[in-house]
C-alpha cells in the first residue's frame, strides 16, 4: 500500500476515533464488543489472526510513513499493557481518584494502541511481549515512577519522529496523540511532587529546553534503547 492509499484509509478512520472524548464509555462503544471481547481488547490480543509472528523480533523500517506508525505502535503496546495492569490491581495506598484516573489514562492508550493496528492492518507488526518485572506494582511510587517513564518518553518519542511523518493526515494525528500523552504525564508528575507538572528542566536528558519552552524530543533509536528495558521482543531498526 502506498503512501496515497495510507492517507485514504486514514481519512475514513481517524476522525470517528478520536473527535469524540475518549474516556470509558467512548472507547467501550468504539471497540463495540461483549464484556469477554473488550477483556481480550484490554488483555492486548497476544494471538492476533493475521498478524506476523514475533518469535524471531520485529522490524521497523523507517523508509515510509508504515515504519513511523509501527514505531507508533509499539510504543502504545507497552504503554497500553502497563496500564491495562496497573488498573486491574492498583496499589493498595491508590486513592479513589487516582485509581479512576488510571483507569481514565488506561483506556487512552488501548485506544492509541487500537487506532494503530487498525491503520496499519497486515502491516502491523504483531503484539510484543513485554517485561514488567523491573516494576513493583503493589507499590505506588514504583508504579508512579514507571508512569512517569513512559509518558515522559512517550512525548519525547512522537516529538522525535514527527519530522518522518510525510502524510499530513498522520501528522496531524500524531499532534493529537501527543498532547494527549503530555497530558497524562502532566498529571503523574504532579502526584509524585505537586507543582511539578512543567517541570522541562528535569526533561534535558529527553531533548527539553525550559528557556525555549520545548518539550523533549528524541529519535527512534534512542527512544528504543530506553524502552528496550520493558520489551522482551527483539526490536529491529533500519533506514533509520
Amino acid at each position: 500500500m502506498k503512501n496515497n492509499e495510507l492517507e485514504t484509509k486514514s481519512e475514513l478512520q481517524d476522525e470517528s476515533l478520536f473527535n469524540s472524548t475518549v474516556g470509558r464509555r467512548s472507547f467501550l462503544q468504539y471497540a463495540g464488543a461483549s464484556a469477554a471481547g473488550i477483556a481480550l481488547v484490554a488483555a492486548g490480543c497476544k494471538k492476533d489472526r493475521g498478524y506476523p509472528d514475533l518469535s524471531t523480533g520485529a522490524t521497523l523500517d523507517f523508509k515510509d510513513d508504515f515504519g513511523v506508525l509501527n514505531y507508533a505502535y509499539a510504543l502504545e503496546q507497552l504503554e497500553a499493557a502497563f496500564y491495562v495492569k496497573v488498573a486491574s490491581a492498583p496499589p493498595a495506598s491508590f486513592t479513589a481518584a487516582q485509581k479512576a484516573y488510571f483507569q481514565d489514562i488506561q483506556f487512552h492508550e488501548i485506544a492509541h494502541r487500537e487506532f494503530f493496528k487498525a491503520a496499519l492492518s497486515t502491516a502491523a507488526i504483531g503484539s510484543l511481549e513485554v517485561d514488567f518485572s523491573s516494576i513493583d506494582f503493589t507499590s505506588a511510587s514504583s508504579v508512579l515512577g514507571a508512569a512517569m517513564a513512559f509518558e515522559d518518553l512517550g512525548v519525547a518519542a512522537y516529538n522525535g519522529a514527527g519530522p518522518r511523518i510525510k502524510s499530513g493526515t498522520y501528522l496531524l494525528l500524531a499532534g493529537k496523540i501527543v498532547s494527549v500523552e503530555a497530558r497524562h504525564a502532566a498529571y503523574v508528575r504532579d502526584l509524585i511532587s505537586n507543582g511539578s507538572f512543567a517541570d522541562l528542566n528535569s526533561l534535558t536528558s529527553l531533548g527539553a529546553n525550559n528557556a525555549g519552552g520545548l518539550d523533549g524530543a528524541l529519535t527512534p533509536d534512542k527512544v528504543l534503547a530506553i524502552a528496550g528495558k520493558y520489551i522482551k521482543t527483539k526490536i529491529n531498526v533500519i533506514n533509520l
